[in-house]
């Protein structure tokens, strides 16, 4: 047996020309909009055209580009070394590397067992199972029919939830955390998607319940702790409430707001957390305004994926 861990990712533009690209394949994607072919093209296309000048300006603002990418090869890296004698590779929804080329590598290095890890903590059809299809579809054209072994979440899994407890502990830095909201902020879904069955919304709540736990144990404890949603896109029905009317509901407090579904920061955290939602909290007039880094390849967090794989791997 040769083993290979294969991480899952959305992906996210790499330079201003990737930007249309990555926004082309999200909408394209039949699990975020639900509509059949070729109609899915058109309205991909619309919404691709009207979003990338504003996409372009936002992406500007961290560098123009993601910090996706770059972020991810350094988790591989550290994970390279945790796990010396397995194949380490990532792949990504809508950017590249595609995971076509990525199987089509680990088949060339004679990989017979490959460990699936999307890093989305909590499952959603939209994140974790559209990444699963993906894999599933380009082996459908390919001679090759590795062994897999999934890890459809890890929404509770006690060292994810230590590493998350330890990006608040940080952000706290040694203020009183009795004098802040601590605000979990999971990107949201459309309703029609959680009254699909999806079982996003609720993984997402046992996530925070967990983490507030493991702080409580730290004896860190928060005045009020909240659950919020962000990235509403279309005027549809999403989860609620979102974080903007959390937000309002605080002025001259202070906040920390924690990205509870994000394992990688990405334009959701570094901008519209760090900028776009910082400048509505200073709008509100929130006394203090810190946002988490996600676990990224921090070495918690690389110890929680060498535990997921192992223990997928058993």
């Amino acid at each position: 047996m040769k083993p290979a861990l294969l991480l899952l990712n959305m992906g996210g533009p790499e330079d201003t020309a990737q930007i249309r690209l990555f926004l082309k394949n999200m909408f394209n994607d039949k699990n975020i909009l639900g509509i059949p072919q070729p109609i899915r093209a058109l309205v991909a296309w619309l919404i691709t055209t009207r979003r990338l000048p504003h996409a372009q300006a936002n992406y500007a603002k961290i560098g123009g580009k993601s910090p996706l990418p770059e972020l991810t090869r350094q988790l591989v890296a550290k994970l390279q070394t945790a796990l010396p004698e397995v194949e380490i590779a990532y792949a990504m929804r809508y950017t590249p590397p595609r995971i076509e080329g990525v199987l089509h590598e680990l088949q060339a290095a004679g990989v017979t067992d490959i460990c699936l890890l999307p890093l989305y903590p909590q499952y959603s059809v939209t994140t974790t199972g559209s990444s699963l299809e993906d894999v599933a579809l380009a082996l459908e054209g390919m001679n090759y029919n590795p062994t897999l072994h999934t890890v459809a979440r890890f929404y509770d899994h006690p060292d994810y939830i230590a590493t998350v407890a330890q990006t608040i502990a940080q952000a706290l830095n040694g203020s009183d955390a009795s004098e802040f909201e601590l605000i979990y902020s999971a990107h949201g879904l459309p309703q029609k998607v959680i009254d699909r069955g999806d079982p996003y919304e609720r993984e997402v709540t046992r996530s925070c319940d967990a983490v507030t736990a493991k702080l409580t144990q730290s004896d860190i404890r928060f005045n009020a702790t909240h659950l919020a949603y962000q990235s509403k896109v279309g005027p549809m029905k999403w989860l609620e409430p979102s974080l903007e009317s959390t937000l309002e509901t605080m002025p001259g407090k202070k906040v920390i707001i924690v990205p509870i579904a994000f394992t990688i920061d990405n334009s959701e955290t570094d901008f519209e957390l760090a900028i776009e939602y910082r400048e509505v909290a200073e709008q509100i007039g929130l006394s203090d305004y810190r946002v988490c880094r996600c676990p990224n390849d921090s070495d918690p967090f690389v110890a929680t994926l060498v535990a997921l794989y192992h223990e997928a791997m058993a």
